[in-house]
């Protein structure tokens, strides 16, 4: 079938082939922030990324029954995350970050953000 094909349609399948292949080659190069997931379960934040950038996302889930937070310390964040729900924080600086439960000040963390 493809002896069929007549020569400009498949010079123009090629192109548009090359063209996809640039551009998702632009976009990975370009995007270079990461996301990560942390899940709340049993009264404790996961495992806290280790190699956080200024630009990254973290998407906080809680999978408990009650209502939980991530606030720092500094008050430069405080994220409310009802039971079953998640929400997401976009890091937009460097440097390190203690954060807590409101609710439960045993919870505790700590995030070390580098520049991005």
């Amino acid at each position: 079938m493809l002896e069929e094909w007549n020569l400009p349609g498949r010079r123009a399948f090629a192109m548009a082939a090359v063209a996809l292949a640039v551009s998702a080659t632009s976009l990975s190069a370009a995007d270079k922030s990461g996301t990560y997931t942390v899940t709340i379960t049993q009264m404790r934040y996961g495992t806290l990324p280790d190699s956080l950038k200024a630009g990254d996302t973290i998407i906080w889930v809680n999978k408990d029954t009650v209502q939980h937070t991530v606030t720092a310390k500094d008050h430069s964040f405080d994220i409310r995350i009802a039971p079953g729900k998640q929400a997401s924080q976009t890091l937009g600086k460097a440097g390190t970050f203690a954060f807590y439960c409101v609710y439960h000040p045993t919870m505790r963390g700590t995030l070390k953000v580098a520049a991005g």
